[in-house]
């Protein structure tokens, strides 16, 4: 069995990484979970929950997790059971900060006695929310720097390529705000939950603060929300600005044409006393005719700035 156990005499930090039946298995007989609740560590599940108990809570929570081949945000779920002395984690292995924090206290005394000195897990619980939380501001300030290019190319004649770019950035917006929109409620029935393993002063003291940065990741995700929502307007004015200006010159071209295509068809017509027609120069005499027409309706247009 892939089961990391990190042991001190107070409190067990206990990780699985992508577990198998037997491994929850040993679970269900060591600590008496719920079936139900080890049912859901092996299928992913798409929203966060929670779940308290006599002897335990149980709670998921999702995290992003950006692909680079799909340039997607995707959803990475860990699941903690939390009860006296002793905290439990199953991770996916998609979300390096758990598994990095994992070893770092398993390896460094420092760590061991800082995060596992107390006889409840709420401290080594808020540490590795704190990390987690942490792990998405990269991820934020990412988006930030893609919407601050979209401002600045999007008066650069490049509308239209960035359309797709506008598109795949409100994308992975919507998919982080889905990923995170549960953790503030989440959050919020932890610090309610009233189990003699949880003392609530502390709960207070530490899940406070997690609460206050749940909130400032939505805030962030609201002005992003927000801003591309007004680059796309502005890319979509200015698309449909140029497209409007095409069709004007298109239209002034054929409402200048249509004249001296009439003289042409006139002078094409083979009747006889025709004007100019026998005259040695008639052609060029009909030549004149249509661009002075062309250019009296040029000139005409140009005054009223149509062109």
């Amino acid at each position: 069995m892939k089961i990391k156990k990190i042991k001190t005499k107070k409190l067990h930090w206990i990780h699985l990484q992508k577990p198998h039946k037997d491994e929850l298995e040993y679970l269900r007989k060591e600590y008496d979970f719920h079936p139900l609740d080890l049912e859901d560590c092996l299928i992913k599940v798409q929203r966060p929950q929670i779940s308290e108990y006599a002897h335990y809570v149980f709670f998921i929570l999702t995290f992003p997790v950006y692909n680079n081949k799909t340039r997607e945000m995707e959803s990475a779920e860990i699941d903690f059971f939390v009860g006296p002395k002793y905290l439990i984690t199953i991770s996916d292995g998609r979300i390096h900060t758990l598994e990095n924090f994992f070893d770092e206290v398993s390896t460094n005394l420092y760590s061991k006695e800082k995060y596992m000195s107390t006889t409840h897990p709420v401290v080594l619980l808020y540490e590795i929310l704190h990390r987690l939380q942490n792990y998405t501001f990269p991820m934020l300030d990412h988006i930030s720097q893609d919407i601050e290019d979209i401002e600045k190319r999007i008066f650069q004649g490049e509308e239209k390529k960035l359309v797709r770019e506008i598109l795949h950035i409100k994308r992975n917006i919507v998919d982080f705000r889905r990923i995170m929109q549960a953790h503030k409620n989440i959050v919020k029935k932890l610090i309610n939950t009233h189990t003699k393993f949880f003392p609530h002063s502390k709960m207070n003291i530490y899940f406070t603060n997690i609460l206050d940065r749940t909130k400032d990741i939505w805030d962030i995700l609201e002005t992003q929300k927000e801003n591309i929502n007004a680059f796309q307007e502005t890319n979509e004015s200015l698309i449909s600005y140029r497209l409007n200006d095409i069709m004007k010159t298109l239209t002034v071209i054929s409402v200048i044409m249509i004249p001296a295509n009439l003289v042409a068809s006139i002078f094409g017509m083979n009747s006889s006393h025709m004007p100019f027609i026998a005259e040695p120069y008639g052609f060029y005499v009909v030549m004149t005719i249509i661009f002075i027409m062309i250019f009296s309706f040029m000139i005409y247009f140009r005054r009223k700035d149509w062109l």
